[in-house]
């Protein structure tokens, strides 16, 4: 009985004082996988879809059947979690059926060569069934991986640290999908289906290998956290989902993080459209624009670990990012096709307000957790089926009305025509994210956040 609660203060001690360097590169590189399969669905999946001929609105089914079993799995996996613990063994389940599953997404519809038939239904179908099975494995795998940074650590600098170390490799995963599509696009060229479906079919099992690299690299160098393995057996202090109703940060924090995760997916989707359909820019730039957003937002990332970290900060920088949003979105919006050099140094504004937004929102969790491991994986999986699903509505919103839109309007030209016009695109880019950004400064600004940790007057790597 002594010696375990010896060993229980050793690891409350531990989790209390800074993480080292390797354990947070080690949990950084964790999210890889997921993170660069997750790029090339929002950036390339509506536009595969086009490509090959599906209508907007059959594209968007494909995409919110995915956004809905992503979003019920969250919920599933952790209440799980919080039941029995076993972090790396979720995520490694998780990252198995993502490897598996996500090539077929664009790997051509398997039951319309089986059946011998074209028909838009089936195909639906069959990219919707590979679309559902793939998010239920990146829901797995994402649930796990943020939840652990609670148990990994109780110092609130420390898991801001992590936050930011995960957030800057999301960024090195974005920027190696964008290289690989560089180069697949530049080597094949896509004059009929069968070659835009081998495009895409390369550029996922390519993604597929390097993810998965980190993924081993992530289980090899992280250990289970010992704090949580010490305490979810005990299942009366097993915290019930009522406790987190109870409180109005859970809702602040709720609404902070879907409106960020809305302005990030959202505007990623639509981004290489805006490119290529709005600003007529040429086929490079679909992935040049978006290496250039990821480099900023990645050394932005960088620098947000040398920060100490306290509510008030957290709250002033996402602030600073939502504002500098609302001006990108504006830009975007009004920007003419004359102007599309400007898109480049929009770009690098919009990587530095993700940045922001992100870590910060995503280390609001932390605050709103605290010490409150028994529930942590709860509150994470509850806000990301919230975010899942706001995402596939207004994705689908927004596709509704471009099957009834000219794919290149002549207004789009030149931005604002005389009539008003604005294109779907502009609105899903620009406004949807500026909104959103502008609601999540205002509901930021009633939060308080109070973090718990003496250690906050320092930085953690220094």
């Amino acid at each position: 009985m002594g010696d375990n609660e010896i060993g229980d203060e050793e690891d409350l001690s531990r989790v209390k004082s800074d993480v080292g360097r390797w354990p947070v590169f080690y949990y950084g590189v964790g999210h890889m996988l997921n993170d660069i399969t997750s790029s090339c669905w929002f950036t390339y999946l509506l536009l595969f879809l086009a490509d090959i001929g599906l209508s907007p609105r059959d594209a968007a089914i494909v995409m919110l059947s995915g956004q809905i079993a992503d979003g019920f799995t969250t919920v599933f996996t952790g209440e799980l979690i919080d039941r029995f613990g076993r972090f790396k063994v979720w995520h490694g389940a998780g990252s198995v059926l993502v490897a598996v599953s996500f090539s077929s997404v664009f790997g051509g519809c398997l039951p319309c060569r089986i059946f011998s038939t074209c028909s838009s239904v089936v195909e639906t179908t069959s990219y919707s069934v590979s679309a559902a099975i793939f998010n239920m494995g990146w829901a797995a795998a994402q649930v796990s991986h943020m939840s652990m940074v609670n148990c990994i650590s109780l110092n609130s600098t420390s898991r801001v640290v992590l936050t930011s170390c995960r957030n800057a490799f999301t960024m090195v995963a974005n920027l190696s999908l964008y290289a690989i599509a560089l180069v697949v696009f530049s080597v094949i060229t896509g004059k009929s289906h069968a070659d835009i479906q081998n495009q895409y079919r390369w550029i996922a099992y390519s993604s597929i290998f390097f993810g998965c690299c980190f993924v081993g690299i992530f289980h090899f160098g992280t250990k289970e956290p010992r704090l949580k393995m010490s305490i979810h057996g005990n299942d009366h202090m097993r915290i019930p989902w009522a406790y987190w109703f109870k409180k109005a940060l859970y809702y602040q924090v709720a609404i902070v993080y879907v409106l960020t995760r809305l302005v990030q997916n959202v505007s990623q989707a639509y981004l290489a459209f805006y490119v290529i359909q709005d600003l007529r820019m040429a086929q490079s730039a679909k992935a040049l624009v978006p290496a250039i957003l990821y480099i900023s937002s990645f050394v932005v990332s960088i620098m947000m670990q040398e920060v100490s970290w306290t509510g008030r900060r957290l709250k002033a920088y996402f602030s600073v990012g939502g504002i500098l949003w609302v001006f990108c979105g504006a830009s975007i919006i009004l920007l003419p096709s004359s102007m599309k050099v400007f898109m480049y140094v929009i770009s690098a504004f919009i990587g530095v307000a993700n940045a922001l937004m992100m870590v910060t929102a995503v280390s609001m969790q932390s605050v709103l957790v605290g010490s409150d491991l028994n529930g942590c994986a709860f509150v994470y999986g509850s806000l990301s089926f919230l975010d899942k699903i706001s995402c596939g509505i207004a994705l689908y919103i927004l596709q509704s009305f471009q099957s009834g839109a000219s794919p290149v309007a002549p207004a789009v030209e030149d931005g604002l025509s005389s009539s008003g016009y604005v294109s779907v695109t502009r609105y899903g880019l620009g406004l949807v994210p500026a909104v959103s950004s502008l609601v999540g400064v205002g509901v930021t600004l009633t939060m308080k956040l109070h973090t718990h940790s003496g250690s906050l007057t320092k930085p953690l790597l220094e």
